[in-house]
């Protein structure tokens, strides 16, 4: 699968490629965790394929002020901020820009995580270990913060999953992770995660939440 496009169907078919890849995973305690909202999707079914239990990190690029498709940092379900300070120095983005951009991805963050988690909480991490799943990596920000977060948590053992990623990108995120399994890596300069799936569309909040709910108490709690 390297270095080719419209490998996966779609994200669901995605999910069952990483679950073969991560067999040695069945029916142990560790816990898939989805970065929403794309990566829910895959995550599920790697939980439905591998029996185990579910669960979302809520993260969210800080977007640009004239391109909400690009981003310059994230903030994480814990309050966590990773900044890309080589890219903000390029754009010439003012500091009061930069902390107006935090300040709203906060907001959007603790929406998220209420409207999607509720009084819900993550489960003791510091014996377990934790297989976090996007449905794929550009800059990496985003999954780089999720990795801070669930280090702040003291979690035993991070592993990354993910459908499609850029080379340098994988290199960086597998350099901080006990290991990174990405069916499909993809060079060159120009790099976008949809060109990975044969049907791509954004995933709505109401689609993570029914996800979620299709998922039994037992399974998302465990």
């Amino acid at each position: 699968m390297r270095n080719r496009g419209r490998v996966f169907r779609d994200r669901t078919h995605a999910g069952v490629v990483l679950a073969d890849m991560l067999g040695t995973f069945h029916g142990t305690h560790t816990l898939v965790l989805a970065i929403p909202a794309g990566g829910v999707p895959v995550a599920a079914e790697i939980s439905k394929q591998l029996g185990l239990a579910f669960d979302l990190a809520v993260v969210s690029k800080i977007t640009l002020p004239w391109n909400t498709e690009s981003g310059y940092g994230a903030v994480a379900f814990d309050g966590t901020v990773r900044l890309n300070r080589d890219l903000i120095a390029a754009l010439g983005l003012p500091e009061t820009a930069v902390q107006e951009g935090i300040a709203r991805t906060k907001e959007k963050v603790t929406r998220r995580v209420k409207q999607l988690w509720g009084d819900h909480r993550l489960p003791d991490l510091t014996r377990r270990a934790v297989i976090l799943v996007d449905d794929g990596l550009a800059s990496g920000i985003t999954m780089h913060t999720a990795i801070d977060a669930l280090h702040h948590l003291e979690a035993h053992k991070v592993v990354i999953a993910i459908p499609t990623g850029h080379a340098e990108a994988v290199a960086r995120m597998a350099a901080i992770v006990e290991s990174l399994y990405c069916p499909n890596v993809r060079q060159g300069r120009s790099f976008a995660v949809a060109d990975a799936y044969e049907q791509w569309t954004d995933v709505s909040e109401a689609t993570v939440a029914g996800i979620m709910q299709s998922i039994s108490r037992t399974c998302h709690t465990a």
